[in-house]
Order: structure tokens, then C-alpha cells, then sequence
């Protein structure tokens, strides 16, 4: 009995030295004057549309005139400008070529109602193949000359396939010495009188 009246009392005074609950209000003033605080957003004007968003360089030439490049759209397959370094054309004017010797590392800096773009050209449009020529690979089969009546090769003649090529045979590492060829001679013929 005495070890459950101990417990008892122990219980007692542990309760009595738990801290009590803090009210949360307590942080009010830390929260409203707190240095770590979040800046307030600045709202960001509206985005104006960007002109060159599709616009690829479709073509660029060096002439003594003056440098010309043909950019197109991506979204609108009938949109196509040709401007020069001399004028603008339709608002659309070259602000800057950057010239590169490898093939479509180009890059053109236009201008429109003075926003600017720089534009590259389109590596999608640049590995399809052209249309009405034969993919890479694949070799045109050659036209001989048109001669007065000589019939030219085509619907009514399908063309040929490609000639298989010559491959020649294996030839061993070691090989083995041929017996001599036998030459047979013919008996001789008798002569009858």
C-alpha cells in the first residue's frame, strides 16, 4: 500500500510542474513586425504577344545589293516575308546577321514595332526532305539524252532496279595444292582403205 500512496503523491507533483499551454497571440507582434517577411508581389504588366513566337529563318543569302532572308511560320504554313537589309517589309525589318559557315547556324535579329527577335532556323524543316526529290540515299536513276525516235523509259517501260554489285568470293587462308590436270589424249584414229 505505501508504494501506491507514493505513486499517488508522485503523480500529484509531477502535474502541478508541467507547464501550461501558451496562448498563440503571445507571437502577434513577431508576425506583424517580422524582418523575414515576405515582400509584398509587384504585379507585372501584361505580357504583350510575341511577334517572332513561330517565325523561323527559312532562307538567308548574301548578295552585293545587300544580305536577304526569307523567315516563315510555323502555325501559319502561307506566311512568308523576304526582307532585306535595304528596306522593311509589312513593319518586319533586319536589325542583325549573324553569318555562320555550318549549315542552318545562322542567326537573324529582326525587328517589328520595336520589339526585337532573334531567330534561328528550323531543324524540323531542315531534315525533311525536299518535295519531288528523293529522300538521302537514295540515288536518281539517270535520264539518258532525248533522241529523235528513241522511245524514253516511263510508264510503259518501268525502270530497271539498281545492278547487284560485284562481290568477290572468299579466298582460304591455307589452301591446298591442286593435283595436276589430266590431259587425255584420243587414241588414234585408223584409217581404213
Amino acid at each position: 500500500m505505501s508504494i501506491f500512496a507514493l505513486s499517488v503523491a508522485l503523480s500529484v507533483v509531477s502535474a502541478d510542474d508541467l507547464p501550461t499551454k501558451l496562448n498563440f497571440d503571445r507571437y502577434k507582434g513577431m508576425l506583424d513586425h517580422s524582418p523575414f517577411a515576405v515582400a509584398s508581389a509587384v504585379v507585372a504588366p501584361a505580357a504583350t504577344p510575341n511577334f517572332a513566337k513561330d517565325l523561323y529563318v527559312a532562307n538567308a543569302a548574301r548578295s552585293q545589293d545587300g544580305d536577304m532572308v526569307t523567315i516563315a511560320s510555323s502555325a501559319d504554313k502561307e506566311f512568308k516575308k523576304y526582307l532585306t537589309t535595304k528596306i522593311p517589309v509589312d513593319g518586319y525589318a533586319i536589325s542583325n546577321i549573324e553569318w555562320s559557315d555550318k549549315v542552318g547556324e545562322t542567326k537573324v535579329t529582326i525587328s517589328k514595332d520595336g520589339q526585337y527577335a532573334t531567330l534561328t532556323f528550323n531543324q524540323a524543316e531542315l531534315s525533311k526532305p525536299l518535295p519531288n526529290r528523293p529522300a538521302p540515299g537514295v540515288a536518281p536513276m539517270p535520264q539518258p539524252p532525248a533522241q529523235p525516235g528513241v522511245q524514253r523509259p516511263g510508264v510503259q517501260n518501268p525502270p530497271m532496279g539498281a545492278p547487284t554489285p560485284h562481290v568477290r568470293g572468299t579466298i582460304p587462308r591455307n589452301p591446298q595444292p591442286q593435283p595436276p590436270a589430266q590431259v587425255r589424249t584420243p587414241p588414234p584414229a585408223s584409217v581404213e582403205e
